[in-house]
């Protein structure tokens, strides 16, 4: 079944704020690519004060994604595939897993200035639900099935956890 999302103009433009925002949190990307932990997100009473007066009190978790395929390694080890192979892997069952487990999913986009860059943004309650709902997901034999079938060489993902402020559009 497919459903499909109407923005208004208003909505879109609240979307790109918050797609803006995302990038200008190098800090959370480079806490990721640490492996350094997360910070929270969500509710405003789950946030850390510093950013906690510009979230709204009933917040979701919002999760923006980049995963860029690597050609180097394509074709290298048991790697195969490029970004159409992420584009049909997400499109035949990626999506559906992750809602099947919780998720909201946003949306999904191709990067226009990176053609091998597959973006996209899922929603959750709050943390601890995005922590359950990765548990499910990662150990979910449809997941294996599918990351085997499609096994593409990627780099380090850049992830970006964020509120919705209290003024959002988007929430």
């Amino acid at each position: 079944m497919t459903k499909k999302i109407l923005l208004t103009s208003t909505k879109l433009a609240g979307f790109a704020l918050v797609l803006a925002q995302a990038f200008l949190l190098s800090n959370v990307a480079m806490a990721a690519q640490s492996n350094t932990p997360l910070p929270a997100c969500g509710p405003r009473g789950q946030l850390p004060a510093e950013v906690a007066s510009n979230v709204d009190a009933n917040a979701r978790c919002f999760e923006l994604r980049m995963y860029t395929a690597d050609p180097e390694r394509d074709g290298v080890d048991n790697f195969e595939g490029g970004i159409d192979a992420l584009h049909q892997r997400f499109r035949e069952e990626e999506v559906a897993l992750f809602e099947k487990h919780g998720a909201e999913i946003i949306g999904v986009w191709q990067d226009l200035e990176r053609p091998n860059t597959l973006i996209w943004m899922l929603a959750y309650r709050d943390r601890a639900h995005r922590e359950e709902v990765w548990a499910g997901f990662g150990a979910d034999p449809a997941w294996t099935a599918l990351r085997l079938k499609y096994n593409v060489p990627l780099l380090r993902p850049q992830v970006f956890l964020m509120s919705n402020t209290d003024y959002s559009n988007l929430k």
